[in-house]
């Protein structure tokens, strides 16, 4: 494997990252591309990102078209002004999705389509207040694992979704089980545990029937192979072969997020430079908390697309 020494990395992040007025000092190209989206998705998506005018911005079937798009745009909006390219990309759940469209293995509608369907899929598949997730911290990622099984039973399970950096790992499934989880997690040694607003467990067991309907889905969009080294969650490795890529992205709905091992790689490939793609800043928090060695930039408005190309160029 080539060593990608002092070479960028782009990440594009997940839900959570999305907030009402995100991006309205961009300019032309993101609204272009807002207004492809909302053709595709059939409501006015800018509407929805500046105004939410129905409170749906942090409904999961509208949130992941809204963060694709607009990590998208900022991705577009930073490449005609001339950013270095990256040597490798990476996104964080529904991120990965953003990170297959920079390195043109998805088209930017097929993403659009496929996203909207995924956030119906996930919301859909357990009742709402049946299923949650908790930030874990403070606490081995081995310890998490272990005592979400003791704490799991027939028919109320919790494990480990997502492993967002050394002592933060964030845990879903059956709410009853979250609790008694959390009770035993404390007693392990865990600093906190908190519940976390969301209205369903990603990326845990109870997502695998809404995956294998993102199966059917995903069948009928072409993926290609990524013109860019893309690392995908399931794994923490990097993927190529585009069958194998679409099998990733159905697996990913309901297995676990390596994103420390993610980081992790980066590191090892000589990666020095992250450039966080998108609105918010959660990635780059996390990617400190992985490697302080690691150089962290935003691209999520005109100011800080400028100012990163410029740090770049140091």
């Amino acid at each position: 494997m080539s060593n990608l020494s002092n070479k960028i990395a782009f990440v594009f992040p997940g839900q959570g990252s999305q907030s009402v007025g995100m991006l309205q000092d961009m300019g032309a190209i993101v609204i272009e591309l807002f207004n492809q989206a909302s053709d595709v998705v059939g409501y006015d998506l800018w509407e929805l990102t500046q105004e939410d005018p129905k409170g749906q911005l942090n409904e999961t079937e509208f949130t992941q078209p809204a963060l694709l798009t607009a990590s998208i745009a900022v991705w577009r909006e930073s490449q005609a002004r001339g950013i270095e390219m990256p040597s490798i990309v990476a996104g964080h759940s529904l991120g990965e999705y953003s990170a297959l469209v920079a390195a043109d293995a998805l088209g930017y509608e097929d993403a659009l389509a496929l996203v909207q369907e995924r956030g119906r899929l996930m919301q859909s598949a357990v009742p709402i207040g049946e299923g949650g997730m908790a930030a874990v911290l403070g606490l081995a990622d081995d310890l998490v694992v272990l005592i979400c099984k003791q704490c799991s039973e027939e028919g109320s399970v919790v494990q480990a979704a997502n492993f967002n950096s050394p002592g933060q790992v964030v845990i879903a499934g059956h709410l009853d089980a979250i609790a008694r989880a959390g009770v035993a997690l404390k007693e392990g040694g865990a600093k906190r545990v908190m519940p976390l607003s969301v209205s369903a467990p990603f990326h845990s067991e109870e997502m695998k029937p809404a995956a294998m309907k993102m199966a059917d889905v995903l069948a009928q969009v072409k993926i290609r192979t990524p013109k860019i080294p893309i690392i995908q969650n399931v794994n923490g490795k990097i993927e190529s072969n585009p069958d194998r890529i679409r099998s990733n992205l159905v697996e990913q709905m309901y297995g676990a997020v390596l994103w420390t091992s993610t980081i992790q790689l980066f590191v090892a490939l000589g990666v020095n430079k992250v450039v966080e793609c998108g609105p918010g800043k959660v990635l780059a928090t996390l990617n400190r908390r992985i490697d302080k060695s690691l150089s962290s930039f935003q691209l999520n408005s005109l100011d800080t697309i400028e100012q990163t190309i410029a740090d770049l160029k140091i």
